[in-house]
């Protein structure tokens, strides 16, 4: 079995980037990404192969994403809100 490595969803890495298509598993409770120590992917923005733990922070055109999903929109008052 390989090494794994668990990385906080906040770290930017390519791993954590919801525009990387690699391997990983992201643990929704524990707000977790797992990924193998040696793992590779795609970017899908600057379309090249990436590590998994590339840290993004000095790669000028990177538009890294956060795989945390957006809240919801607040819902507009209806007719029986007023």
């Amino acid at each position: 079995m390989a090494d794994k490595l668990i990385l906080p969803t906040e770290v930017k890495v390519c791993a954590t980037c919801s525009y990387w298509d690699g391997e990983r598993q992201v643990d929704e409770d524990m707000k977790l990404v797992v990924v193998s120590e040696e793992c590779q992917g795609e970017c899908l923005v600057q379309e090249a192969s990436k590590p998994g733990l590339h840290d993004v922070r000095k790669e000028c055109s990177c538009i890294w994403e956060d795989l945390e999903p957006d809240a919801p929109p607040a819902a507009a008052p209806g007719p029986a809100d007023t």
